[in-house]
Parts: C-alpha cells; structure tokens; sequence
C-alpha cells in the first residue's frame, strides 16, 4: 500500500451558532432532537454505548460513543457496511463546542474517507451542510 493509498480525507464544517453550548448540546445528544435534524437513532451519550443511525434513504450506520466532555466535545463512530469499497466506510464524527461572544462555535469533522471514496466524502461534504441547516432550526426552537 502506498502512502497515498492509506491516507484518509476528512469533511470539516464549521458554524456559528446564536445560543449558548448548554442549549446546543441537548439538540446533539438527546434521541429525539437528534432524530429532528440527523436520523432516527437509540442514542444515549455514554461512552461505548453502541447505536444505529437509521437513514430514510434505508441505510443503517453502525455507532459507538468515544468521547463525551458535556457542552464541549461529543465523538462517534460512524460506520456504514457495504460490499462495494466505495461505501464501505469507518469513520469517526466530532463535535466541538467553543462558546464565542455571539453564542457557540460549532465545528464537526468526520474523519476517515479513504481516496477511492470520493462519492461519499462528497455526499458528506454536502449532507453535513444540511444536517447542520437542520440542527440550527431544532436549537433555535428549543426553550
């Protein structure tokens, strides 16, 4: 294997959020929220707790909670099965919380693309600016 070949790509977007970590946290971590803006999902945030993210495209990614620092850092696994190498991704997502003077800034990366996925890292690239479209509006109505 070339070192080309093993280095992996990751999708990073970054946002400025009008509320504070406490309020966004919830939206990131709470089973319900989350099925709001993300997926449907058996969430619950301890680390190792094992859970599916339920697409309505019908994919099922498989997960498992690495990281949990409340209203800071929240990571995951991200694990899509599929028999085309293309799909068949391992990847790990983390949110970072850092409260700004305007309310939080919110970055996500999810690590792990490899190059001969560059379907999927596009369609992440693409997916996480609309999730994150989505988890906005969940935050802003949540009291």
């Amino acid at each position: 294997m070339t070192n080309s070949e093993s280095e992996t790509r990751t999708v990073i977007v970054e946002r400025e959020i009008r509320h504070p970590p406490e309020k966004l946290w919830r939206a990131l971590t709470q089973p319900h929220l989350i099925e709001e803006w993300l997926m449907k999902n058996d969430f619950d945030p301890v680390v190792g707790h094992r859970f599916n993210l339920r697409g309505e495209w019908g994919g099922v990614l498989d997960c498992e909670v690495l990281t949990v620092e409340p209203h800071r850092t929240l990571s995951y696994s991200w694990n899509f099965s599929h028999e085309d190498p293309a799909y068949d991704l391992k990847s790990v997502v983390t949110f970072t919380l850092t409260p700004s003077s305007t309310g939080t800034h919110l970055r996500m990366e999810q690590a792990g693309f490899r190059p001969t996925q560059r379907q999927a890292y596009g369609g992440a690239k693409a997916g996480w600016q609309q999730f994150l479209a989505n988890l906005e509006k969940v935050v802003a109505e949540l009291n």
